[in-house]
């Protein structure tokens, strides 16, 4: 009857409770709202549905469809999913809601006979929740359905239940790929079996020919942006979160927290009001890295995600691996290089769609609120080969550095690049810049020009076009570039995009590796690593070339080459100190993983370090390591590089801090100069310099770094099941994941990602009239009873009444007693406060405290031990506080609710002695800087100070560094010569500290562990941890 009346959309208006014939669906869509909403009250006549109105229409209520289960879940994940179509004004193509058939279906049936209140659906999907969640496989699924299911109406095999799975996600695209890289068979060339620009076949052949069924060489996996930035506004558990960012911004401008804090974000909104007028249009950004899905195994196979996540949500989930989205999935063998933007064109052309048109989206935090969402990228995350083959500058050469562009400060050394000469970022009237100790030569260069986006956009006017693919003679071929180019080797594809030339910071250079090439080439060179020093044969002829630290350089003794032993690196007795004391650290639980497993068995190095060791050994460890084992100037140089990282990874920044941090820290590379050879010296030590400003441009960087990516890509790794078709088995476990994801939002009843609880979790305090009993905490070792003496007992007692402010009032009224009851001034009126205060509470309050502390109450207390914080018990240098644990102090409080402590561990301080101890704070990973006006109706815990400590340098003396080098175990060979070769004395003493090198040249093979993008071996992560192992520096074995 209704059909008829349809308008010329196909849009018809829907009689459910809800909608009241306000919204208007297809008519196949009623049938979702109806059964799910009920039909709309007193609706008798039809009026918008093609009957005609009477005066005398009765009233009557429409309940709920027959078998409908009221309370199930699944009607609001059914009905966010379908709910996009409810505005009439709603574009895209016809309806798809015959997709949803087999899930209805399964909506109405029921579980067990009789059962109406759990439909089949909504065991089957949480059962598949359970599985994703505690990674049964595939088998053991197939198995519990056969035993424990047989006889219910459910599918019969894991296969049938992700397909029922993949109509509620929002599935992919396949688009074929020419098998040279060359182009995309999409849009204009979808239908073509020759690639247009290599005129290869579109198919692989056998024997010349075609078999019988066309398959592609390659598949990229395409996965929309639009519906899925749609479903977080479509669902109430996310919309609301896609406005934080606008309610979330700090009043201080001084202060970050989030992107929206930093320069790039308020500069992106000045120039684009119209977009930053709705709040509601959301702000990407994009992450690209390779991994091996055959995790360690010789097959050397590269897939490379494209990853974007929502800087719209909240700091503490807006880098969570449910809130990020796989966009595209770059199918392997190898690595797309410089043929990256082939891959990203169906991205670029979403984005462009989403920034000039956006896309009809229905807001569930409003009531019908229907707007036009927009959307934008801010910058790209990448380690820094990802990050030329995104940006097309090449970050290696001479003018590697993408922020110093053609005034890059670098030197040819003995087979390496070194980017030494930071002298140049001096003030041209500073003193260091005519000390000849650095180089042997005065620094007159001005510092590096700033490249403003006009200057990029000119030098890229410059830029050849080149041809994409792989082929020999097309892409393949590899050309000179001319000078006038630089180090570009594109035009970025990101271009495209009508913002993208006015943003200042498009693509974030990665803290984590950098920190970790960082750590590694200290500690390398600190313990003279065979496999990682950046002290080789080479680097002490650089000297030797540059005529500086003559006692550093090698020297002839018989038919043998000598190499004198460096201050900067530990004698073989101090190597297994600093060992043994990585050993014996012991962090608080999910603090850190086991480092005692990365020490050798000989003492003498680590091995095998990960992203997170290198992290938090630079930032917790080294400083103390390290002190007493080389000179002071040595260490407090390392120190002071590490409180740089400690203070710039911290959730809050300041930006007053990273103004001075940029300064202090030409003054750090400065000083290493003087101390490390120019070989030292990589791409990585030099970028460390530019992180300051890109924190002002950025916010913090834990929603700027790769580690919530990196650990992304563990969890794609998890869904190839298949490894014949790798890209397949990802894209297929990401959609049912996807959808699978969704639905857990709904769900209180079973465990989900979303509220299960943390590692060490307490549980749930429930509001206690007395604010006390509210101190709970639950310990992780059995518990045992012990006794406590009347006087410890009589301590805690008054400690506990003490601190609850609901009886200050009885606290002062006993106080008030005792001065009328004793003299005026007697000096023991607190200690009978102490001692006297709990009987004579509990004998006015007896009746309601033993209703109350007997009736299931508890209160938490710790016994401390507190220590002596006088000059002479703790001492702090170079922000490292220590504390002699014998100065025991307030024997007699020695008790703490358990909400009053402050977590912290301690780690043994070798330099001072056995009874010393160094006090490590933790920073909870669930704990961010909020505010009471910022939490709403969300419950966070508080820590509201970003750091406790500023970056100092120390200038010191150039020339006390000088004089080092007779301070340590180390004796010089002799007298300074200007050539390599030297003429030794016959006392041969001192050869106890050098190191014995054949006389003959040998020839020193370099390791580029940073090779061009085009190679394979760095894109090839080990997916065993979370956490990438990947070098980029280039080191020289011997």
């Amino acid at each position: 009857m209704a059909k008829p009346f349809v308008n010329d959309r196909g849009f018809i208006k829907c009689p459910c409770r809800r909608c009241l014939n306000n919204a208007s669906h297809q008519l196949e869509d009623l049938e979702s709202h109806i059964f799910r909403n009920g039909f709309m009250f007193g609706y008798n006549q039809w009026i918008h549905h093609g009957e005609p109105a009477t005066a005398n229409a009765g009233m009557t209520v429409a309940g709920p469809s027959e078998g409908i289960h009221e309370r199930d879940e699944m009607f609001d994940v059914l009905d966010d999913i379908i709910s996009e179509d409810a505005n009439e004004d709603a574009v895209g193509g016809p309806s798809s809601s015959e997709q949803y058939d087999d899930l209805f279906a399964a909506l109405r049936s029921e579980l067990y006979p009789g059962v109406s209140s759990f439909s089949s659906l909504n065991f089957l999907v949480k059962l598949m929740h359970l599985k994703v969640l505690n990674k049964w496989t595939n088998k053991s699924f197939d198995e519990l359905l056969k035993l424990a299911f047989p006889k219910i109406d459910l599918v019969e095999s894991h296969y049938e239940a992700k397909r029922l799975m993949t109509k509620m996600g929002l599935g992919y695209s396949s688009i074929h790929v020419c098998k040279n890289d060359c182009a995309l068979f999409w849009k204009e060339n979808s239908l073509k079996d020759i690639c247009h620009v290599c005129s290869e076949s579109r198919w692989k052949l056998q024997s010349g020919k075609r078999s019988g069924k066309n398959v592609p060489h390659k598949v990229l996996c395409y996965f929309p942006v639009g519906p899925r930035l749609k479903q977080l506004f479509a669902t109430s558990k996310t919309a609301k979160l896609m406005w934080w960012h606008s309610a979330g911004k700090l009043k201080d401008n001084d202060v970050m927290r989030h992107p929206v804090d930093g320069k790039s974000w308020q500069e992106f909104d000045k120039r684009h009001p119209q977009f930053a007028g709705d709040v509601r249009n959301v702000r990407l950004g994009l992450a690209v890295d390779g991994f091996n899905p055959f995790g360690n195994m010789s097959l050397s196979y590269s897939i490379w995600p494209v990853v974007l996540t929502t800087y719209n949500l909240p700091p503490w989930i807006c880098m969570k691996a449910e809130y990020l989205m796989l966009s595209l999935l770059i199918p392997g063998p190898h690595s797309p290089g410089k043929d990256m933007d082939v891959f990203l064109r169906p991205l670029i052309d979403e984005l462009n769609e989403l920034w000039v048109h956006g896309l009809e989206t229905r807001d569930a935090a409003y009531e019908n609120g229907v707007f036009r969402m927009r959307a934008a990228l801010l910058w790209t995350v990448n380690d820094f080969p990802a990050r030329s083959s995104l940006s097309g500058w090449s970050g290696q050469g001479y003018r590697a550095c993408p922020t110093c562009n053609e005034d890059t400060p670098s030197m040819r050394v003995i087979r390496k690049t070194a980017y030494f000469g930071h002298r140049r970022f001096l003030p041209t009237n500073h003193h260091w810049r005519s000390n000849l100790q650095f180089d042997s030569r005065t620094e007159r260069k001005r510092p590096p020009r700033r490249f403003s986006t006009t200057d990029i956009l000119e030098q890229l006017r410059r830029v050849k076009t080149g041809i994409p693919g792989k082929h020999p003679n097309y892409g393949g071929v590899k050309r000179k570039r001319g000078d006038d180019e630089l180090n570009w080797r594109k035009k970025s594809i990101f271009y495209e995009l009508p913002y993208w030339a006015d943003i200042e910071l498009k693509h974030n250079l990665d803290v984590m590796h950098i920190e970790k090439n960082v750590c590694d080439s200290l500690l390398g060179t600190l313990l003279a690593d065979p496999h990682k020093s950046k002290d080789t044969d080479n680097a002490r002829r650089d000297l030797a070339k540059l005529g500086i630290r003559h006692e550093l350089h090698l020297f002839e003794y018989g038919n043998k080459l000598m190499k004198p032993a460096a201050n900067y690196t530990f004698s073989e007795a101090n190597r297994r100190k600093f060992c043994r004391f990585i050993r014996s650290v012991k962090f608080p639980d999910g603090f850190a993983s086991n480092l005692s497993k990365n020490v050798a068995q000989n003492d003498s190095r680590l091995l095998g370090l990960k992203s997170h060791d290198c992290h938090v050994i630079m930032q917790r460890l080294m400083p103390m390591g390290c002190r007493f084992l080389v000179s002071k100037n040595i260490w407090s140089t390392i120190a002071e590089l590490c409180t740089f990282f400690e203070q710039l990874c911290a959730s809050t920044v300041n930006v007053s801090d990273m103004v001075e941090a940029q300064k202090q820290l030409v003054l750090i590379l400065c000083k290493l100069e003087r101390i490390f050879p120019p070989a030292f010296f990589d791409i990585m030590i030099h970028l460390v310099l530019h992180l300051p400003e890109e924190a002002i441009l950025g916010g913090p960087v834990h929603m700027r770094w790769m580690y919530p990516f990196e650990r992304y890509l563990k969890r794609l790794k998890d869904y190839v099941r298949n490894a014949a078709k790798p890209e397949v088995s990802i894209a297929e476990g990401y959609v049912v994941d996807e959808a699978l994801t969704f639905c857990s939002r709904y769900f209180d009843d079973v465990e989900t990602r979303f509220n299960r609880p943390d590692r060490n979790d307490d549980g749930i305090h429930p509001t206690r009239q007395l604010s006390v009993f509210e101190s709970q905490c639950k310990p992780l070792e059995k518990q045992s009873y012990v006794e406590l003496d009347n006087n410890a007992r009589n301590k805690a007692e008054f400690y506990i009444l003490n601190n609850s402010p609901e009886l200050e009032p009885y606290l002062n009224a006993h106080k008030q007693e005792l001065h009328v009851r004793l003299r005026e001034g007697c000096l023991n009126i607190n200690e009978v406060h102490r001692t006297e205060f709990a009987a004579w509470f509990f004998e006015k309050l007896q009746e309601i405290l033993e209703f109350s502390y007997l009736n299931g109450f508890s209160v938490v207390l710790f016994r401390c031990k507190w220590f002596k914080c006088d000059s002479k018990h703790m001492i702090t240098e170079n922000n490292i506080t220590s504390i002699d644990i014998n100065g025991e102090a307030y024997k007699d409080d020695q008790f703490i609710l358990a909400s009053q402590a402050k977590q912290v561990f301690y780690v043994a301080d070798p330099s001072r002695g056995p009874n010393w101890r160094v006090v490590q704070h933790v920073k909870h990973r669930s704990i961010w800087d909020i505010t009471d006006d910022d939490l709403s109706d969300i419950d966070l815990l508080q820590h509201n100070s970003p750091s406790n400590f500023t970056l100092f340098v120390d200038l010191g003396n150039l020339q006390e560094i000088n004089l080092l080098w007779h301070d340590q175990d180390v004796i010089p060979i002799m007298q300074p010569v200007t050539n390599a070769s030297r003429h030794v004395t016959d006392d041969s003493s001192f050869l106890n500290d050098v190191d014995e090198v054949e006389l003959f040249d040998e020839e020193d093979e370099s390791v580029e562990e940073y090779a061009d993008e085009e190679t394979d071996a760095e894109n090839d992560i080990d997916m065993e941890e979370d956490d990438d192992d990947r070098s980029y520096h280039t080191s020289d074995s011997d």
